[in-house]
């Protein structure tokens, strides 16, 4: 028996919820859900057997699944991300070229142009995906964010500290009030409680998720301020409790994981506020006149 009356009609409706209704499902569910969350190419292209495989769950796990969101079956779940694919013309076989790239990089000597040139592509990729997995609402929901908010307060540490340090100073050049929660001596629980009404926390975290920067997300929405996250799924511990998530998914070269597509995303953030804002003034202006 599903769990809901009518099956979600669109690939974006069963994402909905799914990060809905993420944190009441099994561990086994939850397996299947953020790799349907993060891997949706695979889901439409690929067998429910490699599916499975990659979940690391029995094909049968997949079909029930399906069914406790309404579906017959897992092909009919399926057949939602082919059909989106097609409508949107998605760049196919991202997760399977990242694989390929990988075992290709694990398999030969490096020297130095092969290994710039193993990064180089990895990076293209992540940088092409960039534009599957961050809409054009998304982008305006969060610049929408930023602009309301009274104070920016930027938070992110290990992988995500420069990133987050980048956000921080960029929206400062940008005439946007912004802290940069940086943790100096421990403190970084002490600087969010000084947080005000109207303040926006801006949330970088990716696998596995520093403990420091969940704390603070819970911390935050605690106290009923909104966060804006930017992380490598829908459903990790920072991006959840979030109003807003830009999801990235970086490139990982000889087990190195890189900044390339975050740091892309990051520009592309402030830069779009930086033009909303100088567009502000001149409107008031001209209703002036």
């Amino acid at each position: 028996m599903s769990d809901v009356s009518s099956a979600p009609a669109t690939a974006e409706q069963l994402r909905a919820e799914i990060v809905r209704r993420y944190e009441t499902l099994s561990k086994r569910l939850k397996q299947i859900a953020r790799y349907i969350l993060d891997e949706p190419n695979d889901i439409a292209l690929e067998t429910l057997a490699v599916i499975a495989a990659r979940c690391g769950v029995q094909p049968s796990a997949i079909v029930r699944f399906a069914k406790s969101f309404g579906f017959e079956g897992a092909s009919q779940m399926q057949r939602l991300f082919r059909d989106g694919l097609l409508s949107n013309n998605a760049a196919l076989g991202y997760s399977e070229r990242v694989r390929q790239l990988g075992e290709t990089a694990d398999n030969s000597r490096a020297d130095p142009a092969g290994l710039l040139g193993e990064f180089v592509e990895g990076n293209t990729l992540a940088l092409q995906n960039l534009m599957q997995t961050v809409s054009g609402a998304d982008m305006k929901a969060a610049v929408d964010a930023i602009a309301a908010a009274e104070t920016v307060h930027v938070v992110g540490f290990r992988r995500s500290f420069p990133i987050a340090s980048y956000i921080a100073y960029s929206l400062l050049q940008a005439g946007k009030r912004a802290i940069f929660i940086d943790g100096v001596a421990g403190l970084a629980m002490q600087q969010v409680q000084a947080m005000g009404a109207g303040d926006l926390l801006i949330a970088i975290s990716y696998q596995p998720y520093s403990e420091e920067t969940v704390a603070i997300v819970e911390a935050v929405r605690a106290q009923g301020h909104d966060v804006l996250a930017i992380s490598d799924s829908l459903v990790s511990p920072v991006a959840k409790p979030a109003q807003t998530v830009l999801q990235v998914r970086e490139s990982e070269v000889r087990k190195f994981r890189s900044l390339s597509a975050s740091m892309c995303l990051a520009q592309a953030l402030v830069i779009n506020f930086a033009f909303e804002a100088s567009r502000k003034p001149a409107k008031r202006g001209a209703k002036s006149k």
